[in-house]
């Protein structure tokens, strides 16, 4: 009696390690859209003239009217087929952190431009310290990170 308890046992445990895995078996990354920056000024370029002007609309997602997050999410949707949150904030945590020295094209840059989740801008980064994005006041334009008001209110940068 006391062998077959061991037995079953046994066999138990060797159930038990066939159904786990040390073996890693997440998919390679794979090359980013953005890792040509030739290719991602040039995307970003035409988005820029495609909706420059556009105004801003709180939660809107359309050439009619869109907001900063709206506008991050199509670009990165449209030009580069890469599916970023829907919100400021979302955006916040998506991708790797960079230091504003390390700016490339593409990247996100996040703004602190009041208090909350409603105090949060976010644009992308273009060329030459310029970043893309849909101003409250202005719609869709570029704009210098060299601003006093941009340089200000900076709050990080992010790489997809």
């Amino acid at each position: 009696m006391l062998i077959r308890i061991t037995h079953l046992l046994f066999l138990f445990y060797l159930i038990l390690i066939g159904c786990s895995s040390s073996v890693n078996r997440t998919a390679p990354p794979l090359k980013s859209q953005l890792s040509d920056p030739i290719i991602t000024i040039a995307q970003l370029k035409e988005q820029l003239s495609q909706w420059y002007g556009t105004p801003y609309r709180y939660g809107g997602l359309a050439s009619s009217g869109v907001d900063c997050s709206g506008f991050v999410y199509r670009t990165f949707s449209d030009r580069f087929a890469i599916q970023l949150p829907r919100t400021t904030i979302a955006q916040t945590t998506y991708g790797t952190r960079i230091n504003i020295k390390d700016l490339m094209p593409g990247d996100l840059v996040f703004f602190k431009t009041g208090s909350g989740e409603n105090g949060l801008h976010v644009g992308i980064y273009d060329t030459d310290n310029t970043f893309i994005h849909a101003s409250t006041s202005k719609g869709v334009i570029r704009s210098s990170l060299n601003n006093i008001y941009w340089r200000k209110v900076f709050w990080q940068a992010r790489r997809i």
